[in-house]
């Protein structure tokens, strides 16, 4: 089966909008008292605001998460460029990776955003790939439980404090937490497969 492709996904939503076949009738219809050219016109600018709409929707894409855990940052990265960064929340022990289940650490290294999910007790979450092959290799050789369920997700649903004040303390088990108008951004720029290196 062939790999879902976003960008080819959204030329073929421009492509099938059919820019080529009205600017063709339009061209043909003048002249032509029994064609229509307002008619054309009308149907071409609602396929150009259809086009754009996917074009737009493709450049809010990022292409690499970055977490700078040191910096208490994450940035969506396109093309080689940081081109938005939120502040973040880690656990109450940010520094290290993550070894074991209830360590309160955030993973280091690089994973993959897989799946998200949009009815969590943290507003919304986007999964982190822990633990990966090699984490699970280190956790067996010492003997202890990885953990997982590593998210980036948003402000607790029953939270009573303010966003801001609670994004002041690392609060999480290990997961990076931003706010909701945060999360509602980063939400809408990442799709499944998205890349995440995650930097002490």
């Amino acid at each position: 089966m062939e790999a879902f492709d976003l960008k080819k996904e959204k030329f073929m939503r421009c492509n099938q909008s059919g820019l080529r076949e009205k600017i063709f009738w339009i061209v043909k219809a003048k002249g032509n008292p029994n064609m229509s050219v307002p008619y054309y016109i009308k149907g071409l600018l609602i396929s150009l605001l259809i086009c754009s709409v996917a074009i737009a929707e493709e450049q809010l894409l990022a292409d690499r998460v970055l977490v700078k855990k040191s910096e208490r940052k994450l940035y969506l990265v396109r093309d080689g460029v940081n081109y938005r960064e939120f502040l973040i929340a880690l656990g109450p022990r940010p520094r290290g990776h993550k070894l074991s289940f209830g360590d309160e650490r955030t993973p280091e290294g690089s994973y993959i955003l897989d799946f998200k999910h949009d009815k969590s007790d943290f507003y919304k979450a986007i999964h982190i790939s822990y633990p990966n092959k090699q984490d699970i290799k280190l956790a067996k050789e010492i003997g202890v439980n990885p953990g997982g369920a590593i998210m980036i997700h948003g402000i607790p649903n029953k939270a009573t404090l303010p966003p801001a004040l609670i994004q002041k303390f690392n609060w999480t088990d290990g997961c990076i937490a931003v706010t909701n108008e945060d999360m509602d951004e980063i939400w809408l720029a990442i799709e499944p497969g998205t890349p995440i290196d995650i930097l002490p």
